[in-house]
């Protein structure tokens, strides 16, 4: 039961992810009227974005681990036994893909002028190797903190927000700076491109294979603290 109310939390929060990007853009541009390119928009759309990641990693916090990136459940699957990879691969992901699907939908529908989602604008080896950097980035940043501060949310969230927004900012005029499969998806499943070259290897393999590469890496540079507390006892015996 505990599976089927993660999946339901899992399709609700990345159907209200898809939503949250679109309704600041909303309110900094048509109803503060500030520009694309003005400095205090840009600003004012920072500090949403992150209150809005604060208000996300709350709802993943009361839903005991809810969440709206596939790329965050595949980090946690890969340390867990197969029963847990196979339910959040051949689960957790696919409710993520369809809520940000149904979300892409209702916006189009709701607010046609809001366009059609983040586009790549360099090639594809380029798109690839960006999203890869900025997944790997992320994925590593967001290991340490689950180990180095494991009970403090408001500034493991700080950190993580702050992170997030700033490898977003670096990648956007390139691939749209996403770091999230799921969401990409619903935008390309609408423009009907959700099967083409250029997103699966930029915005599917891409971001797969850096979040296996960083937790590989993870493990490999970082004690845990179980092997730690190991470590210490060996010696003093």
């Amino acid at each position: 039961m505990a599976g089927v109310g993660l999946l339901v939390s899992d399709l609700i929060i990345s159907f209200m992810w898809v939503w949250s990007g679109t309704l600041t853009s909303i309110f900094v541009h048509n109803i503060l009227g500030l520009g694309s390119h003005e400095p205090s928009g840009e600003v004012i759309k920072c500090m949403l974005s992150i209150l809005v990641m604060f208000f996300f990693a709350f709802l993943g916090k009361i839903t005991k681990g809810g969440a709206y990136n596939p790329l965050t459940v595949l980090a946690d699957a890969i340390s867990g036994d197969f029963r847990h990879f196979i339910f959040n691969v051949g689960a957790r992901i696919p409710a993520q893909v369809i809520g940000s699907i149904i979300g892409v939908r209702l916006i189009i529908d709701t607010f046609p002028e809001v366009g059609l989602g983040p586009r790549l604008s360099v090639d594809i080896h380029r798109g690839a190797l960006t999203e890869g950097f900025l997944t790997f980035a992320i994925v590593i940043i967001s290991l340490g903190l689950a180990q180095k501060i494991p009970g403090n949310f408001f500034m493991k969230t700080w950190i993580s927000s702050v992170s997030k927004l700033t490898l977003h900012i670096l990648g956007s005029d390139l691939t749209g700076g996403c770091m999230n499969p799921a969401s990409v998806m619903g935008w390309a499943f609408a423009r009907g491109d959700h099967i083409s070259k250029e997103h699966i290897l930029v915005y599917w393999l891409a971001p797969i294979e850096a979040t296996l590469l960083a937790v590989w890496v993870f493990r490999l540079v970082v004690r845990s603290p179980k092997e730690d507390k190991a470590d210490v006892k060996s010696k003093s015996e």
